[in-house]
């Protein structure tokens, strides 16, 4: 029976949908195993074959973990709200709900062809009100929580509400935006709205004022991935630096946390380590500076509390508060141009960025220490929200206040006996510390680290700024709270009402507050967000909704919150969502978490790994803290897939933009004519017709098999002149008609992305070319000897801007999903990027159909006898069993699939066709490629599906190797091998290494001074 891999596949697909093959339920009987995938966003140009290769992957496990034994969760949805279908809207005037909904279902249509084993019973999809209760579910509790430093945890915010009756602040010790103090007589005198204003200074979710990167042109915040080169990723629009009263997370609280459990899971090294750098854990001391001439006084924080001494300048990130206090009317217009500098990069961009610019403010600051008079700086590598946003720089011992001071000229103090900051400043924090004070001034205080460590003297510092109450040893995260805000339609809307301005939450039972229908995307012409075009929302009229205490109904009328949450909200707890998708009671039944606990194994980009990771991490531990989550980590294991590159292919048109210059004109000209008269004389060839601009030449394109160096020297400019005055009459044309030479200076070739689909092993179909460029119908090409054009080629992101997309609807339709899912195994390990290419997708169909002809002849007559295996056929088997079992284990797809080859032609060669051994193949082959092994486990006489077959075991005893092949050596020299039992003595190896009459030859009479025998590997005789 011929493989028939369409019908198979379609035969297969249906089956798996009508007998529920992949749907799961919870079975104590098995032990559990939950399978995820990193959700995706369903676009319009629907899947490229870059997409399924995490999804592959982790469906090669799935299928694997569940033929061992385990009961498998392995879920999928859509991560449906964003900017990109908002945008598609605002250009169409078509509802999101409709393109999210249409990219939903071709996605669908997609994943289904390539045979994946989701629970689609499961599915989510983050617009479904369904699936967004929950989300505005877990915003009230983090609102009406508060983080308790004491006992590491979220705790109500009723707690703080009557400690505050009783006692006040004091001695608090909560997460909060700013330090205040109040006691329990001032708090039972506040009004309601000024004990909510403190509240908020205390919610997990809060609103606060910050720093966000502002689009006007999309009318909204956009997140730091956002945001490419100071403008938006979509659209390409401006993006500056605006302080915006937002919904914020209080993410930092979590940070400690965040980094203890980094501990407890199975990542990578490289991503705990971007992770750790992210939440920037740091130790040191917080110290208070006065302004000269001033009551005011700010706070600093640093690490090297030691360097006290070699302050020399102070810088303000731009966004401080400070800046507008401490510039001086004399340096207020040059501060005020560089501030709006700053606005148009983002935090990501300013980290990245070493160049170094600043302005001075005007004011100086009292070092504690010294008594010194230290001007104050303003610069964009200090951050507002790291520290302080305010830094003492020290630049003998810090490069970038190194570079700062070099820059501006300012004074450079070492600390660290014989470091040389002459060109690079002393960072190390190994040493012994001087200047500390200076011996030739009067010290300001009464401290001096002269002659400790600098780890000594750094604790020392910290001892005395604690004692002398000049600040307070602390420890500081880089980790910032998250913007929760976005002033976009297309999101999940905030439940939120504002009463006196304050904002309070809808009711928990009149969860969801759906998303209202809006007449525009846009903002409206007041300045508020798309929903202030909202004239109904889900219970009443014209941007306000009808609130209660206990009820939604329409006694008091309040206006609602306008925003929307970001992306990450959907995405922050979805697998908990998954475990119990139709409860309508709860985000997830505790007694359905206790049974799937967490993902055991999660499979997404590297591209989340300070986002989603982060959020998520922290959402989850929230839950955690309330009785949600049974686990505080969301992701056990975690694997990153590498990215599918697209292989791009490219044609070279020939350009000629040349000058013709009359050789009458120039000839009488002098050989030491200046530039003046040189041009003179050009005009006056111009005038009489004898001078010529070339504006287009006809369109010749080269092949890039002989012609691709020509950027790098291999092929002159003269060379391609010849080449097209040779091939075609072009230029011998102009020569005729003018009698001129041609400058040839200006020739040069533009390589073209050309469509891959139109492309053969990097051969060009022309005509295709044509068909597909008409403006190039009449191009000319130039072929390589055999009369083909090759293409050039280069690895590069997989986009349809390169024409570089492969759609795997084609290479299923060609080859089959089995194929295709291989096929991306086959190209590298799953962690790697690799290129996409075709050309080698050949190998792994025709493995499919040898592996098919184990089972059936040519004559379709079927091959399978009951027959028992060899001892060859079963140490084949078992070698490959024991093979795969190890690389699924550790992810390497690439390497099993190459053992399914070796083994499919061992067998092939043995011509074995007994059922013993195809069974236990089939299995092993099954989660690769699940099609072709249902259909021939269905031949070989089952009637459950193979993903109910057991896992095979490989045996030992069929791995025995009877005879070892030795290497004989003469002298260290490789000369010829011999077959010897296993187990051979050393002896009887000895003596038939000398008998053999291939020794003579090179023992030549002599008497062997000894023989060595390696064991199952060599035998060196020493003569």
């Amino acid at each position: 029976m011929e493989y028939n891999f369409r019908e198979i596949e379609k035969k297969w697909q249906k089956r798996w949908v009508e007998e529920k093959t992949y749907q799961v339920t919870e079975d104590d009987s098995k032990q559990k195993f939950y399978v995820l995938n990193m959700f995706p966003y369903p676009s319009g140009a629907g899947l490229h074959v870059g997409h399924p290769l995490g999804y592959i992957a982790s469906d090669i496990y799935a299928r694997y973990k569940r033929l061992q034994g385990f009961n498998v969760l392995n879920p999928m949805g859509y991560d449906a709200y964003g900017l990109p279908a908002e945008q598609y809207a605002i250009q169409t005037g078509q509802h999101p709900a409709i393109t999210t909904v249409n990219n939903i279902n071709r996605y669908r249509e997609q994943l289904d062809k390539i045979g994946f084993s989701f629970d689609w019973n499961r599915e989510i999809r983050t617009c479904d009100p369904e699936y967004y209760h929950w989300t505005q579910w877990a915003f009230q509790k983090m609102f009406n929580s508060y983080y308790c430093n004491d006992e590491q945890e979220a705790r109500p915010i009723e707690e703080l509400e009557k400690a505050f009756a009783i006692y006040g602040n004091e001695g608090l010790n909560a997460a909060c935006s700013e330090d205040i103090s109040f006691t329990a007589e001032e708090w039972n005198a506040k009004s309601e709205k000024e004990k909510q204003e403190i509240l908020m200074n205390y919610r997990i979710a809060y609103l606060g004022e910050t720093m966000v990167n502002w689009c006007a042109e999309l009318g909204t915040v956009l997140a730091n991935d956002e945001v490419v080169d100071g403008v938006s990723e979509r659209g390409g629009f401006p993006v500056i630096q605006k302080k915006m009263r937002q919904w914020c997370l209080r993410v930092s609280a979590y940070a400690q946390r965040l980094l203890d459990g980094l501990d407890t899971i199975e990542w990578t090294d490289s991503l705990k380590e971007t992770q750790k750098n992210w939440i920037g854990r740091s130790e040191g001391a917080e110290v208070q500076f006065k302004v000269k001439d001033s009551d005011l006084e700010f706070t600093i924080f640093t690490t090297r509390a030691d360097t006290m001494f070699g302050v020399t300048f102070m810088v303000l990130a731009p966004e401080s508060e400070l800046v507008a206090q401490l510039t001086t009317p004399e340096q207020k217009a040059e501060v005020d141009a560089y501030l709006d500098r700053t606005k148009k990069r983002t935090e990501r961009e300013r980290i990245a960025d070493r160049s170094v610019t600043g302005v001075f403010s005007g004011s100086y600051a009292i070092n504690p220490f010294t008594g010194e008079a230290v001007p104050v700086w303003i610069s964009d590598y200090v951050l507002a929200g790291y520290g302080t946003g305010a830094i003492m720089a020290v630049p003998a011992h810090d490069s970038r206040d190194y570079a700062f001071a070099k820059h501006f000229g300012l004074e450079i103090r070492p600390l660290v006996e014989g470091c040389d900051v002459s060109e690079e400043s002393f960072d190390a924090k190994e040493g012994i510390v001087c200047n500390s004070p200076r011996l030739d001034v009067t010290p300001y205080c009464d401290l001096s680290l002269n002659g400790l460590t600098i780890k000594e003297a750094i604790e020392t510092t910290k001892k005395y700024v604690k004692e002398h109450n000049l600040g307070r040893v602390k420890v500081n995260y880089r980790l910032r709270d998250a913007i929760f805000s976005r002033q976009r339609y297309w999101g999940e809307p905030f439940p939120v009402y504002y009463k006196d301005g304050m904002p309070y939450m809808i009711d928990e039972a009149s969860l969801p507050l759906e998303l209202p229908e809006v007449a525009k995307f846009l903002p409206t012409e007041t300045g508020e967000p798309p929903l202030g075009h909202a004239t109904k929302w889900a219970w009443d009229t014209v941007n306000k909704c009808v609130v209660e205490n206990e009820k939604i109904d329409h006694v008091t009328v309040f206006p609602l919150e306008l925003n929307t949450m970001p992306g990450f909200a959907g995405s922050s707890a979805y697998y908990l969502r998954y475990m119990d998708p139709h409860n309508h009671q709860a985000l997830v039944d505790p007694k359905i978490d206790q049974y799937w606990k967490n993902v055991d194994l999660y499979v997404g980009g590297t591209e989340h790994a300070t986002g989603h990771l982060i959020y998520s991490r922290f959402w989850n531990k929230f839950l955690y803290d309330v009785g949600v989550s049974v686990m505080e980590e969301p992701f056990q294991k975690l694997v990153n897939q590498g990215m599918i590159q697209g292989r791009s292919n490219f044609v070279y048109r020939f350009d000629f933009c040349g000058k013709l210059i009359s050789k009458i004109t120039l000839k009488s000209v002098s050989d030491n004519i200046n530039d003046e008269d040189l041009q003179q004389a050009i005009d006056e060839a111009k005038s009489d017709s004898l001078y010529y601009t070339v504006e287009h030449s006809p369109t010749i394109f080269f092949s890039s098999e002989k012609y691709i160096d020509f950027k790098e020297g291999k092929i002159t400019k003269q060379k391609l002149y010849d080449i097209v005055s040779s091939k075609f009459s072009y230029f011998n044309e102009i020569k005729n008609q003018y009698g001129t030479e041609v400058d040839i200076s200006s020739i040069t070739l533009t390589p073209l992305h050309v469509d891959i689909n139109i492309v053969s092993n990097d051969i060009l179909d022309e005509e295709a070319f044509r068909n597909w460029r008409p403006e190039y119908k009449d191009a000319q090409f130039v072929h390589n000897e055999d009369g083909k054009y090759i293409c050039g080629w280069a690895v590069e992101k997989m986009s349809k801007s390169m024409f570089n997309v492969v759609n795997p609807d084609m290479i299923v339709e060609k080859y089959g999903a089995d194929t295709l899912r291989m096929y991306e195994m086959f190209l590298g390990p799953v962690e790697q990027s690799k290129p996409w290419d075709t050309n080698g997708i050949d190998g792994v169909h025709r493995f499919i159909r040898k592996f098919w002809s184990l089972f059936y002849s040519r004559t379709d007559e079927y091959l399978v006898t009951d027959e028992p295996a060899t001892k060859e056929e079963l140490k084949s088997l078992h070698k490959l069993i024991k093979k795969v079992t190890g690389d699924i284990e550790q992810f390497s797809y690439n390497t099993s699939i190459s053992a399914f080859m070796i083994c499919v032609n061992e067998l092939f060669n043995l011509k074995c066709s007994k059922k013993e051994i195809l069974e236990q193949l089939v299995i092993t082959l099954a989660p690769f490629a699940p099609h072709v092994c249902e259909e021939l486990w269905d031949v070989l006489g089952h009637e459950t599906s193979v993903c109910d077959a057991q896992w095979p075991a490989y045996n030992e005893e069929y791995l025995k190797e009877d005879t070892i092949n030795y290497t004989i050596s003469f002298n260290g020299k490789a000369r010829f091998n011999m077959e010897f039992a296993a187990d051979e003595a050393s002896d009887a190896i000895q003596a038939a290494v000398l008998a053999d009459e291939r020794s003579q030859k090179w023992i030549d009479g002599k008497t062997p001074k000894k023989i060595i025998v390696v064991p199952k590997k060599i035998v060196n005789v020493v003569i």
